[in-house]
Order: structure tokens, then C-alpha cells, then sequence
């Protein structure tokens, strides 16, 4: 599967990320939420108000916040790591042909709009909103009291028009960003992808690690992830595909402590590139994820973890042959 977005039109998104800065926005078509990983489910709404747009000769718009309000209302117990950086998240957006994001940073003061006074000084005053398309379960505002169903009881007050989205439905389980991040946190990349509609990927630069895989005869590219926010698959061996220098190759990663080489407490994510020779360092790559091959183990010596990885190699080359 890959990446669905990136064989899509390019478009040119415009990005606000104050509200003095939004001026002339015609007959805008708006809908609102974080949309982490941007998935079939928010595909599904940004299509609509795309499709709204041109029927009412206006511009699409989302209305999005960073940080993720969880890190800012519980900055120490969130856990939070998301399916996206904003870089990523604009990028596919833009790729799916939306026209405006207006991205304002969450705060403790915004927090604390109720669902009217958004409606008001937001949407209506500084948008001049013309139509509002949102999730059936979407909820806004302090105490999260905006709902469908506040919508349409103002919406004639202030002329504009409201329109819900119904659940979207893949495996009759309702997509949810909660769900994606809970299918990458236990390794179950064919779910994430069904839900995200792409291979779930990570960006970095590759650098310098201790060169244990190069003692084993499967060295390794360290990668550093772009931002410390995003979330990486759960611990082991995955089937994936990395872009370097534009090029696609096959490879295995392995994500975790490697306990049977190292006592450092401190997680890493390393691809072994198949049939490739090249100093990558310091450069920038992106890591599609397929399958997980196996949980992460701690073999007796490392004669079983050399024996280990030539199994994993040969399931995930098997893997890739059958795709």
C-alpha cells in the first residue's frame, strides 16, 4: 500500500496560524478538529468540504490547534505521542486538495471558550463562516458542550449552514485516531494502515549509533525521528520499506532495547537495508511500515540472535515477494 497521499495532485495550501492574518476568505466551507493522522475518516470530511466548496463557488477550511489540547490540559500525565507531525499532517492535507488551514496554538485561554462564544467570535466574526461540516460525535468548547446538535439549534441565529458527517465504518469498527494509535503501539500495522489508508511512516536523519549490527553482519541505519511528539511502533521486527535519496528500498526494522547486545535503557530505531552499501548518514529518510515479524527477545548469546535475523531477513524478504 504505501503511501496513498503521495501519488495524489499537489495542491497549494494556505496556512494561518493567527486568526488577523485570515482575510477574504470566500463563502468558506469549515470544519474543526486536531486530525491527527489525518485518516480515512478525516478524509472522508475533507473530501465533502472540498466537494461543498466548489458547489457554493466558496473555499474549504479547517480550523486546527497545536499543541494537542491533551498536552497542554495535562502536560504531566498526557502520554500522549501522535500519528503525525504538523509537517506530516499539512503535507497530506495538501495533498488532498484542501485549501486553507487555520492552525492557532491551544491554549489554557481557549480552553476555556464555551461552544457559543467559538461559534461567535471564531466562526462567525473572524470566518464569516458559510457552511460547517463535522462529525457526528464531534465536540468543542469548554466542557466540550458544542455538539451536532448545538449546532443546528444556532446555526439559523447566525446564517450559516450545518452539515454532519455519519461514523465511517472499516471492519465495523468506527475509525478513530485513538484506535490508529493503539494498533501502532501494539505492531499491528495492517490495521493502522487499513484506517489510515497508507502504510503508517517515519522521518528522520540517520545517525551515528554504537555499530552493534555491524559486529552481527546486519548493520543498521540509526534513526532519529524528526520530532520527539511522534509516536513509533510498539517493540520488534518490522517488514519495511525506506526512502533514501528519493530511492525505495526493502529492509527490516528493528525498534526496542536490543537487550541481547546492550543494557542501555534507552529505546532505538534501526533499519538494515537489504542489499545496500552506502554511507547515509546525516540524512534525512522516511520508514514505511508493513508487518511485524516478531516481538522484540533476548536471545542467551549472540549466535541465536545471528541465527534469529536471518530467519527475520528471509520472512520479510518472503513478505515483499508476495506483495
Amino acid at each position: 500500500m504505501r503511501s496513498l497521499s503521495l501519488n495524489l495532485q499537489k495542491n497549494t495550501l494556505r496556512i494561518f496560524r493567527n486568526l488577523e492574518e485570515v482575510k477574504g476568505l470566500k463563502n468558506p466551507v469549515v470544519t474543526i478538529g486536531t486530525f491527527d493522522g489525518v485518516h480515512l475518516g478525516h478524509q472522508k470530511i475533507i473530501s465533502q468540504i472540498n466537494d461543498e466548496a466548489i458547489k457554493i463557488g466558496g473555499e474549504s477550511v479547517l480550523f486546527t490547534f497545536f499543541p494537542h489540547p491533551r498536552m497542554v490540559l495535562y502536560p504531566e500525565n498526557h502520554n500522549l505521542k501522535l500519528i503525525q507531525t504538523q509537517s506530516e499532517k499539512l503535507a497530506k492535507l495538501d495533498k488532498l486538495g484542501l485549501q486553507n488551514v487555520i492552525e492557532i496554538p491551544f491554549t489554557f485561554d481557549f480552553s476555556r471558550l464555551t461552544a457559543l462564544e467559538f461559534v461567535r467570535n471564531i466562526l462567525v466574526n473572524a470566518l464569516n463562516v458559510k457552511t460547517l461540516i463535522i462529525g457526528y460525535d464531534h465536540q468543542f468548547g469548554k466542557n466540550r458542550e458544542g455538539t451536532i446538535t448545538f449546532l443546528k439549534s444556532i446555526c439559523g441565529t447566525y446564517d450559516f449552514n450545518v452539515i454532519e458527517i455519519p461514523p465511517l465504518v472499516v471492519d465495523d469498527l468506527n475509525i478513530s485516531s485513538t484506535k490508529i494509535r493503539d494498533a501502532i503501539k501494539s505492531g499491528n500495522m495492517l490495521k493502522a494502515a487499513a484506517f489510515l489508508g497508507e502504510n503508517y511512516a517515519l522521518n528522520g536523519i540517520v545517525v551515528h549509533g554504537k555499530k552493534l549490527g555491524r559486529t552481527l553482519g546486519f548493520p543498521t541505519a540509526n534513526i532519529q525521528l524528526t520530532e520527539n511528539y511522534k509516536l513509533a511502533p510498539g517493540r520488534g521486527v518490522y517488514a519495511v520499506e525506506i526512502v533514501i535519496d528519493g530511492t525505495l528500498h526493502n529492509g527490516m526494522a528493528n525498534i526496542g532495547l536490543r537487550p541481547t547486545v546492550d543494557d542501555s535503557l534507552d529505546e532505538t530505531i534501526e533499519v538494515n537495508v537489504f542489499d545496500f552499501n552506502s554511507d547515509i548518514y546525516n540524512k534525512n529518510v522516511t520508514v514505511f511500515f508493513y508487518e511485524k515479524i516478531r516481538d522484540e527477545i533476548k536471545f542467551k548469546n549472540k549466535e541465536e540472535l545471528i541465527n534469529q535475523l536471518h530467519q527475520d531477513e528471509k520472512a520479510v524478504r518472503d513478505l515483499f515477494n508476495r506483495v
